[in-house]
């Protein structure tokens, strides 16, 4: 539509010229259990905007991406909707100096998870509704300024069917009838207001600490009641508000905090202050790890530090998004670790977060933390791993560089001179400076506006009696940085592996001596950025690497262990270390490794690299492998442990074998058993998957699951499964539901393609190579952002991997310099993922060519 891309250049005119005084937004939602299909299309939405002009008689436009405008007035003067409205602004001209704007519209009902989504349970046929609005979604619910520095109070009006419940921002003032009035908030950004309504199952608390009290809520849908540990979510909550209080010393500004798990979610989570939601998968329907746990206990501890990274103090473009995301991934590990009983969140955040954040910054399409971010298009694609898991790093390298309590103070100074304001990064920066005494513009060029992943490598040395003369941590990768990392030694102790002496230095060129550990014995392993202080990627000088390929199970310290793991990936995607070199150490260890959240990642890495960095000609060797190795643990692992269920599920994600399915079968059928190994539903939803893919498990076999699961989830899952099954009819069907149809939700788009992508069905998958490039520049152009960025990275041919799908790739950008940036950045990033897997096979073949040893 003309005007749905806002740029940063008419946001930056529209804020000097613009200041909001406030919002009321009426919605009447009562159409969404209308009768007929064309009354739940559609809502009314009539939006009241105070708000004043620096230049009276000027022009400026608001948003509104909408079916259709039946009236809109300013001043008390009416407009021709038809000559102001576009289908995504309305052009105002003649203002004054104080305006007050109203526009009554009727908007669309959502089923992409954008703007207001509207969910109707399979199970029961109750209706659900719930806001996601980030970046630049509100405009789809009601008429307003889409931009975060134009801030101003709300207060929102819902007319809603009888039985419903119905929350915003602001708690529940009144209710006359249908009609729910809610108190005005703070002043807050367009994108974190927020309305949740329907018949959900609600769970209240209340959090006290002295004279402050806070109501708490957390909600889900009925089906999902029986399941929802609502006790832990309060749990978590109250842990992280006695954190953050604690730590921020500015109270929780938003008054009530309600906490929604609502049904097919785009996100992980949304930060709106008093009304958070969260992917309704964070309540567990089966049994789950502890490291699934932790992960939800993250993410509630990450929208919490939003509500003053973010909600309180707001990036005033998106440009500074990581003032946010950065701060809140950092301090989600940060709280986790000193205030809830996941006190080793650090190793999940060494071995997944920043396995995440080395991808991204490898990737063509890097960025400095403080990106360049054009417009609306630009923003929604870096909400990715440098904005959260890279700034996340280098906010904890800031710590390790500043100090903890000239950090906290920082953040401290910071919430009060800038509260309920919009702030760039030099704000943070100034404070920063006053509190730590240190140079934050030197270190903010070298690690905040610069992209790029360094890499630490040691270079040792010793004498004729086995001890140090010298080690130092040579840096490579441009820009060299000012690292302050540890450099541990250690050595094999009674079977152990255990570090006997560790320094810190700060790192800074391309050469940086350790003079403190000059003179100690020689060490097993040399392990640079011990505690994982810095964010770079680690090599191994040969006799560390010599010594983990003999004792990495041997390793005591969890997160030593998980940081010579990521070593050992990173080797492995740089095409440093065959990938059936990694899948034997992972053969050989993954059985020992103690922290669940480390094995699970440990499964993820092996089968990527089976599927995309393994020679072609040993996959189905490695293959064979990877599932005797699994069954070999799930046979081992403690009966009813979370390591056997891990395994589990491992053995059915290698699954190839007619032996390995015979199991899967006689598991679901009840024939087989494996000692305490509970076969719950989700656990069984696992199993059929692969059976499906392997053309062992037809329709009616899914058919007959979902009827033992006829719920929400039962449906994603039997999509998926439907759509994985090996047949080129099965394929054809569910590229047309995908690419040529708008008939499924975002979550369905989502489990079809989960499914149409399977390694093990490459040459039924390679006449989509062609179509693809054909059609994506028409998919991105008619479909919303969010569904165009599924089904670009989702069905791009990165299966096909072999020369002709890289020529195919390099031709299409070749021929479509013009495209949308965004869309052409989807494309080189998975050009890239495939230039990669290439290498890497290259590497993993000329292991297979190499002579024996001896």
């Amino acid at each position: 539509m003309p005007g749905e891309n806002l740029s940063r250049d008419e946001a930056r005119e529209r804020a000097e010229l613009l200041s909001v005084d406030g919002y009321e937004v009426a919605l009447d939602v009562r159409s969404a259990v209308g009768e007929s299909a064309s009354e739940q299309r559609t809502f009314r939405s009539v939006t009241t905007i105070r708000f004043r002009s620096a230049v009276p008689g000027a022009a400026t436009f608001v948003d509104l991406i909408a079916p259709s405008v039946d009236a809109v007035t300013l001043n008390g003067r009416e407009l021709d909707v038809a000559a102001v409205f576009d289908g995504a602004r309305i052009a105002l001209e003649g203002l004054r100096e104080e305006n007050v704007l109203v526009v009554d519209a009727r908007c669309a009902y959502s089923r992409t998870g954008e703007g207001l989504h509207r969910f109707v349970d399979p199970e029961d046929g109750e209706v659900y509704l719930y806001t996601q609005y980030e970046p630049a979604d509100a405009r789809r619910v009601f008429a307003n300024f889409e931009q975060p520095d134009l801030k101003a109070p709300f207060r929102f009006t819902v007319t809603a069917p009888d039985n419903w419940s119905v929350w915003s921002n602001g708690a529940e003032e009144s209710r006359e009838g249908q009609v729910r009035s809610f108190a005005q908030t703070e002043p807050i950004s367009t994108y974190i207001t927020a309305v949740v309504a329907g018949p959900y199952h609600y769970v209240t608390d209340t959090y006290r600490r002295g004279e402050l009290e806070i109501p708490l809520g957390a909600m889900c849908r009925k089906g999902l009641a029986k399941h929802f540990d609502a006790d832990d979510v309060f749990l978590i909550t109250k842990q992280g508000l006695d954190f953050f209080h604690d730590n921020f010393d500015y109270p929780y500004p938003f008054g009530k905090y309600d906490q929604a798990f609502v049904p097919e979610y785009n996100l992980g989570a949304m930060e709106n202050p008093g009304m958070v939601t969260f992917r309704e998968e964070y309540i567990y329907r089966g049994k789950v790890t502890r490291a699934a746990y932790e992960r939800r206990a993250n993410v509630i501890l990450h929208e919490m530090a939003h509500m003053w990274f973010g909600d309180l103090v707001t990036m005033k473009w998106w440009d500074d998004l990581w003032l946010k995301e950065s701060f809140a991934d950092f301090m989600g590990s940060f709280s986790l670790a000193e205030a809830t009983r996941f006190t080793n969140s650090w190793v999940t955040f060494a071995n997944n977060r920043k396995a995440w954040a080395y991808r991204a910054d490898q990737l063509p399409s890097t960025h400095p933390v403080t990106a360049d971010i054009r417009d609306l298009e630009d923003a929604k694609l870096n909400f990715d791993g440098i904005t959260y898991a890279k700034g996340a790093a280098v906010l904890k390298q800031l710590v390790a560089y500043a100090g903890r309590e000239a950090f906290l103070e920082g953040a401290r100074r910071y919430f009060k001179r800038h509260a309920y304001g919009n702030t760039r990064l030099d704000d943070l920066l100034s404070v920063l400076e006053e509190t730590s005494g240190r140079d934050m513009r030197t270190w903010s060029r070298a690690w905040l506006e610069t992209s790029g992943v360094n890499v630490l490598t040691p270079a040792v040395t010793y004498d004729a009696a086995g001890r140090i003369t010298e080690l130092a941590v040579v840096q490579e990768g441009e820009p060299l940085r000012p690292h302050r990392a540890a450099v541990g030694l250690y050595r094999l102790t009674d079977g152990e592996l255990v570090r006997y002496a560790r320094a810190e230095v700060d790192v800074t060129g391309g050469r940086t001596v350790v003079a403190e550990l000059a003179g100690a014995e020689r060490p097993a392993l040399v392990l640079v950025n011990d505690d994982d202080l810095t964010y770079g990627k680690v090599r191994l000088d040969e006799g560390s690497l010599a010594t983990l390929r003999a004792h990495l199970g041997d390793i005591t310290d969890p997160l030593a262990r998980a940081l010579c793991w990521s070593a050992l990936w990173n080797m492995t995607r740089d095409a440093l270390m065959p990938a059936r070199d990694f899948l034997s150490l992972v053969l050989d260890f993954a059985g020992r490794e103690t922290d669940i959240g480390v094995l699970q990642m440990l499964h993820a890495w092996a089968r990527s690299a089976l599927t995309h960095y393994a020679a072609p000609q040993w996959r189905e060797e490695g293959g064979r492998l990877l599932s005797a190795g699994a069954l070999k643990e799930l046979r081992l692992a403690g009966p009813g442990s979370e390591h056997q269920l891990t395994w589990a599920r491992f053995l059915a994600a290698t699954a190839t074998t007619d032996a390995d399915l015979q199991l899967l079968e006689g598991l679901l059928a009840g024939t087989a058993r494996i000692d305490g190994l509970d076969v719950d539903q989700e656990l069984r939803w696992s199993f059929l998957e692969p059976l499906a893919a392997h053309g062992r498990a037809d329709e009616a076999a899914v058919a007959a699951e979902l009827a033992r699961d006829d719920t929400a989830s039962g449906k994603r899952h039997q999509v998926r499964c439907l759509a994985a099954r090996p047949s080129a009819a099965v394929k054809a069907q569910a590229w047309a539901q995908v690419v040529e149809s708008e008939a499924l939700s975002n979550a369905l788009v989502e489990a079809t393609i989960a499914g149409f992508v399977q390694p093990s069905q490459r040459e039924l998958l390679a006449p989509y190579s062609e179509k693809y490039f054909a059609a994506i520049e028409r998919v991105w152009a008619d479909r919303s952002i969010q569904i165009g960025m599924d089904v670009v990275r989702g069905m791009f041919p990165g299966l096909q991997d072999a020369r002709p799908a890289l020529e195919a790739t390099d031709a299409w950008l070749s021929a479509h310099e013009s495209a949308p940036p965004a869309l052409r950045r989807l494309v080189l990033e998975a050009r890239d993922d495939l230039a990669r897997a290439l290498r890497a096979q290259a590497c993993d073949a000329a292991a297979d060519r190499a002579p024996a040893a001896g």
